[in-house]
């Protein structure tokens, strides 16, 4: 089924459930307490509100929670796994509007929400739907800080191009097959970006109150911040990602590809201090991640990378490897190796 058939699908509840009668929407603030300086910048808000402690908190729970509550009033709930488009199902309630960079915004919180969707087989009594851009005319902000261009026009969107799409949409992920090397024309500009994006959020005036508020911080996230960190990441085992990272970047189902992603992020990082962690990622079993730690040092340059790549060129076997340490060798010695 293509994408657009799945839109389609979606946007009608009976595929839900044959007898729906109303959609029920739950919009939810994931944006109450603040994260740590370490982690924002890397790992997009979203993700971080989820949480990923045990038991597991209530935004992961609250979808369950919420039909449970249905149930008990006495409705059948859609369980089909389709389910109407968030977005547009909150401004249809009446409880979002939409923004030039394609997010809902709610009214006091900005575009920092979750939005849950769930059909159900009785009527109750309807909002008034809001779907209007909540965004001054000629502000374009949100589209002139995209760092690849996926946001090109006011509520216009390539997610192939998207900061966002390119860190976790990989094969296996929910989002189905991905890419699993990550295009040379995109990696320079996911800068340090290792799971989402929140730039076109950032800079946008509706978010300027909740980003600048004074909140307490997310107690969990302070504890494991430093597991996090991307040198961590980029040399982790097996189980440190089952442990440690899967909980909370839960669209990854393979370590191998936070892997790379922390490698472009320490490549873009570009300080001299990666250097012997990417060195140690030139040794690692995957051809993946040697692949992008051979980008990160030909990123960071100098004579000792050189040494590095030439190195590694001499024992590698795999024709991926090889073609991203000769391109990294050549940029390195432009950029002053020798």
């Amino acid at each position: 089924m293509g994408d657009n058939q799945r839109l389609l699908r979606a946007g009608d509840p009976r595929n839900s459930m044959s007898e729906a009668r109303t959609v029920v929407v739950a919009v939810y603030d994931y944006f109450k307490e603040s994260f740590p300086p370490e982690m924002v910048g890397r790992i997009g808000r979203l993700y971080l509100g989820h949480g990923g402690g045990t038991p597991l908190p209530i935004p992961r729970t609250r979808y369950r929670l919420l039909r449970e509550f249905l149930e008990k009033l006495g409705f059948r709930t859609g369980r089909g796994g389709v389910n109407p488009p968030a977005r547009q199902a909150g401004a249809r309630a009446g409880v979002t509007s939409f923004g030039k960079n394609c997010f809902a915004f709610a009214e006091g919180i900005g575009s920092f929400v979750e939005i849950d969707t769930l059909v159900i087989d009785g009527e109750l009594e309807y909002d008034r739907p809001t779907m209007q851009v909540s965004c001054p005319d000629k502000c374009t902000l949100c589209i002139d800080a995209c760092p690849t261009g996926a946001l090109y026009e006011p509520l216009r969107m390539n997610p192939l191009m998207c900061v966002a799409y390119n860190s976790y949409a990989t094969p296996g992920s929910f989002l189905g097959d991905g890419q699993i090397v990550l295009r040379m024309d995109i990696r320079e500009r996911m800068g340090v970006w290792i799971y989402g994006c929140d730039i076109c959020q950032q800079v946008c005036p509706h978010n300027q109150p909740r980003l600048k508020a004074k909140l307490l911080p997310n107690a969990y996230l302070a504890q494991v911040a430093a597991d996090f960190r991307l040198e961590k990441l980029l040399n982790m085992s097996a189980a440190y990602f089952r442990d440690k990272v899967y909980p909370l970047m839960h669209y990854i189902k393979d370590g191998r590809y936070v892997q790379r992603n922390a490698a472009v992020a320490l490549g873009n990082l570009g300080q001299d201090e990666a250097v012997p962690h990417l060195a140690r990622a030139m040794r690692d079993p995957d051809e993946l991640v040697r692949g992008h730690a051979a980008w990160a040092l030909g990123r960071i340059g100098g004579r000792e990378v050189l040494e590095i790549l030439e190195g590694s060129l001499a024992t590698e076997c795999s024709e991926y490897a090889r073609s991203e340490i000769i391109a990294a060798s050549g940029v390195s010695r432009s950029t002053g190796g020798y």
